[in-house]
């Protein structure tokens, strides 16, 4: 059996880490089995979907390199979701319902004063014609519900192994709403049937809602002549770095904002693909990697620990081991390609790429001196080599040890707030040599430039 997934987001937002979350594992599922990832827009809600959010969902997805082998709009698939409401329609297996929101919050509210579930008691089966008509006259108009089976529907998680669910415990789901609108679960079953999907994974708070998909899957398939309802894998949620729930403002950061503050999508892949696993929480060294040593053995139970602190270490890596072919293009677009020898000597010292930006003006200019001892700083430009290659730093620095006296943190810290004004920074014995003699000349001299 070849492998086939999908991603389901609707064009009503952003996407965020969570959401991504469930398109990575989703990915790097088929991609190590060498099956297909489907991209399946969700916009059946055509008054909050917008085509600007959907080309932000490509957006996204295509940076942080999750490629799909298919995409569908499920708002030009409305015909197959009226097909498949009417042969459940024609089985008994949906039916009209006509009480208000108000009507069944004061009914579950009676349910729990006496002790009982707070589940829908069925009473739309019993109306008579007459008593439809009544309503449809009053102009209501009926929302659809799918009669459950009451029996306890088994299967084999994936993430979670056996898992039974009991709908003799639940409400008989809507599956269209009074205005007509078709809510997520009909048309998720019908697209999964038709597309061939194989494996549906998602967030273990959805583990209730596949004992009553499966239900509609059995219904829609025995009607539509046999076939498999998909394999489920229902993945732990994220958790904040305290173990607590998600804050509003981190469970909802989305990915473009993470590319505008300087993320490389390696590294937000890496963090999302290998938290709550086993695996080291490391850099990958590509996307596909991640795919090819996916397994759902390696997720464990517990929920995954989402800490900015983790992405920021590995974003750090990821920039530390990228080559100059790599960055020399994202250099020119920030007009800091100061060539290969440059990106060798400040790269062990960014965070975000756009740092970058100031370790090349350390470079060129203009920088303003910070000398604190002038007879130092006199001393240090007397015995500056004439040359100024790959060995002039140790050369240099020895010859203003012997001449000062001074030696570690006082001999090397004033030279570097000298030569870069900052306390902090790349390897000096490579940038004075980017920096040239007259620069460096320059700067001892106490003069800006």
């Amino acid at each position: 059996m070849s492998v086939k997934v999908r991603f389901a987001p609707s064009p009503t937002g952003k996407l965020h880490v969570g959401n991504v979350r469930t398109a990575l594992v989703n990915w790097m599922f088929a991609k190590g089995q060498g099956g297909s990832f489907i991209l399946r827009i969700d916009d059946t809600d055509l008054a909050r979907s917008t085509p600007e959010f959907e080309q932000g969902i490509e957006d996204d997805l295509a940076w942080l390199g999750l490629l799909w082998d298919e995409r569908h709009n499920q708002s030009k698939r409305f015909d197959r979701y009226e097909a498949a409401a009417e042969r459940l329609k024609a089985s008994g297996r949906l039916y009209p319902a006509y009480e208000t929101a108000e009507e069944l919050d004061r009914r579950r509210k009676v349910q729990l004063s006496r002790g009982l579930p707070p589940i829908y008691d069925r009473a739309a089966l019993n109306l008579t014609e007459a008593e439809k008509a009544a309503y449809e006259a009053e102009g209501r108009r009926p929302h659809w519900r799918f009669k459950l089976d009451g029996k306890r529907v088994a299967w084999e998680d994936l993430a979670r192994g056996h898992a039974e669910v009991d709908t003799a415990s639940m409400s008989d789901p809507v599956l269209i709403r009074e205005d007509g609108l078709f809510l997520y679960t009909l048309p998720s079953v019908v697209d999964d049937i038709d597309m061939g999907v194989t494996h549906v994974i998602r967030g273990e708070d959805h583990v209730t809602n596949t004992g009553a998909q499966i239900e509609i899957f059995e219904a829609l398939l025995g009607d539509n002549g046999g076939g498999s309802v998909p394999a489920f894998a229902h993945m732990p949620l994220l958790v904040g770095a305290d173990g607590q729930a998600l804050s509003k403002r981190l469970g909802s950061l989305s990915i473009s904002e993470m590319r505008d503050q300087g993320y490389e999508p390696i590294a937000i892949t890496s963090h999302l693909g290998r938290i709550g696993t086993s695996d080291p929480l490391e850099v990958a060294p590509s996307v596909q990697a991640l795919g090819a040593g996916f397994a759902f053995s390696k997720m464990g139970r517990s929920p995954a620990r989402y800490d900015t602190a983790d992405l920021d270490r590995l974003n750090a890596q990821a920039l530390h081991a990228m080559d100059y072919a790599t960055a020399k293009p994202r250099l020119a677009a920030l007009d800091c390609d100061l060539g290969e020898a440059f990106w060798i000597a400040v790269r062990p010292n960014l965070s975000k790429l756009a740092d970058v930006v100031e370790m090349a003006r350390i470079v060129r200019g203009p920088v303003t001196p910070v000398i604190e001892d002038a007879a130092f700083a006199e001393a240090a430009l007397k015995l500056l080599p004439d040359t100024i290659d790959a060995g002039a730093w140790g050369v240099w620095t020895e010859a203003v040890k012997a001449e000062t006296g001074a030696k570690g943190k006082a001999l090397f810290m004033p030279l570097r707030l000298i030569l870069t004004g900052q306390a902090h920074g790349p390897d000096m014995a490579a940038m004075i040599v980017l920096m040239g003699r007259e620069t460096l000349v320059k700067r001892l001299k106490g003069e800006a430039g």
